[in-house]
């Protein structure tokens, strides 16, 4: 039985992703982005999967370039939310009839949890995933099992948030409860690849900055993409009037040239599954060849 959520409301962030299945795409402007740098970091990596899988793919939005950079790989899109997966395989049949090359894609849509991927281990070359984990309650757990199902040899590639993700927006807000989700820190997810037993992670961060011409456009934009606030402690009824007028107006002191910026600090990271050390009970493997004896 799985340990209850202690932080992130999981049954929210469901249902944030549901109600924004049909405006995602409209409005991922920042996720395709990061997704587009990801793929410009497996330009220094040679591998030749046989399979690919997105976690937490969405509407499958990074799995046409995946294709093309893999063209003899299966590739496969995963995610826990039902409308996204809906969404994406609609809109992926009506683009094959505009786009003949998609007809024979060799990319597909499952319905996953990160947390219990439907592969058997060792069946994958390549995980990538694209601004996901932060929206989980322990990213630990989903690494254990991505490792599971990586083959020896095989590549993890992750995006996700660091602390510093919406910052002016977390500031502005005096009443004491959570209004972005918690974001872990660059060495934090480092640290979680070695305990997974995880080979050579590279961490590298970098801060992204969207602009809006108001507050509310920047919620507007956050609730259309499915990332509202999720988490425990999140501010369950609404806002009076004066307490608005408290929070715009502390955000309003980070105008800038007529607009409101909101920072966003993208962790990347990938390691690699190399030949276990050691056993799962913790015990060292010890390799012997026996040499020819001497005469």
């Amino acid at each position: 039985m799985r340990a209850p959520a202690q932080f992130v409301d999981l049954r929210q962030v469901r249902r944030n992703f549901a109600r924004a299945a049909t405006s995602y795409d409209a409005v991922a402007v920042l996720q395709r982005e990061v997704g587009s740098r990801m793929l410009e970091r497996l330009d220094y990596v040679k591998i030749e999967p046989r399979r690919v899988l997105d976690v937490g793919c969405g509407t499958g939005i990074s799995l046409t370039a995946l294709s093309e950079r893999y063209p003899k790989s299966k590739v496969i899109g995963a995610d826990a939310s039902e409308a996204m997966l809906r969404t994406g395989r609609t809109q992926r049949s009506g683009l094959r009839w505009l786009l003949p090359f998609l007809r024979s894609s060799r990319s597909s849509l499952v319905s996953a949890d990160a947390l219990a991927l439907p592969f058997t281990a060792g069946s994958l070359g390549l995980v990538w995933s694209n601004l996901m984990l932060h929206w989980l309650d322990d990213p630990l757990p989903a690494f254990h099992e991505i490792y599971r199902a990586l083959d020896v040899g095989g590549l993890l590639m992750f995006s996700t948030f660091g602390p510093d993700t919406l910052k002016e927006l977390r500031t502005s807000f005096s009443d004491g409860y959570a209004h972005t989700q918690r974001f872990a820190d660059m060495h934090d997810y480092g640290d979680m690849l070695l305990e997974c037993g995880y080979a050579d992670p590279v961490m590298d961060v970098e801060a992204l900055t969207m602009t809006y011409a108001s507050l509310d456009d920047l919620f507007r934009d956050l609730r259309q993409s499915g990332a509202a606030c999720a988490m425990q402690a999140r501010r369950r009824g609404l806002m009076g009037r004066s307490a608005w007028n408290a929070v715009r107006t502390g955000y309003e002191r980070h105008r800038s040239e007529g607009r409101l910026p909101a920072t966003f600090e993208v962790v990347y990271g990938h390691a690699w599954k190399t030949q276990a050390k050691k056993l799962g009970d913790g015990s060292a493997i010890v390799r012997f060849d026996p040499k020819q004896r001497l005469r």
